[in-house]
């Protein structure tokens, strides 16, 4: 299922080109770098997901859902099942998946990624803390659904998340599969399913 990361079939690029007439030349060269990108990740952008994951999680729950390892190790696998969105060539917010085989998810779905499954599992969204409260995790979630419904074989996504942010998953389309099985830390988690050829989320052209 892994194709290469910066030309995948499915993923089209998607960028926001900003006028630069007039501009110094240091601007000039910055502006050569599109405005705003979408692009599934690789092993080099894991230290920039990485201190976006530690800042978001740390000083809220003092865990990462992901060690550095762990994220190189996705990165590694599986990068067609992460998302990073960037702007002007800066990680700004991201997604990390992985494959999974089982209905429900399981301790071991924490840091294993089975390939050539039906189902994803979401293992962390995560936004830059310059870039929060701008509804940029909304639309990165839409996007990153968009494209896992083009994936061929892809049957639904599950992920878990703590009791606050089942409302944010509930609208983007999740449905609550009841209390989780894994802990960390002693947190509890609600588990959520995503189906992918369902209509939450769908355009009349879905560029597949």
């Amino acid at each position: 299922m892994t194709h290469p990361v910066n030309s995948s079939p499915l993923l089209k690029p998607f960028f926001l080109e900003t006028p630069d007439g007039g501009v110094s030349h240091l601007r000039r060269r910055r502006h050569t770098l599109p405005a705003s990108e979408f692009r599934n990740l690789n092993p080099q952008d894991a230290i920039s997901v990485f201190e976006i994951e530690r800042e978001a999680f740390v000083s809220v729950s003092g865990e990462c859902p992901l060690t550095l390892d762990e994220v190189l190790n996705f990165l590694g696998q599986c990068p067609e099942l992460s998302l990073g969105w960037f702007e002007e060539g800066q990680l700004v917010a991201f997604i990390i998946g992985s494959g999974w085989n089982k209905d429900r998810l399981a301790q071991e779905a924490m840091t294993q990624h089975v390939p050539d499954t039906t189902t994803v599992h979401i293992h962390v969204l995560s936004v830059h803390r310059h870039c929060r409260l701008q509804g940029k995790g909304s639309i990165l979630l839409w996007r990153y659904l968009q494209y896992l419904r083009c994936v061929p074989g892809l049957r639904r996504a599950l992920l878990i998340c703590e009791e606050f942010l089942v409302p944010f998953y509930r609208k983007a389309g999740f449905k609550e599969m009841g209390p989780s099985a894994i802990s960390v830390a002693n947190m509890c988690f609600q588990e959520m399913e995503y189906t992918l050829g369902g209509q939450a989320y769908a355009r009349r052209s879905s560029g597949c």
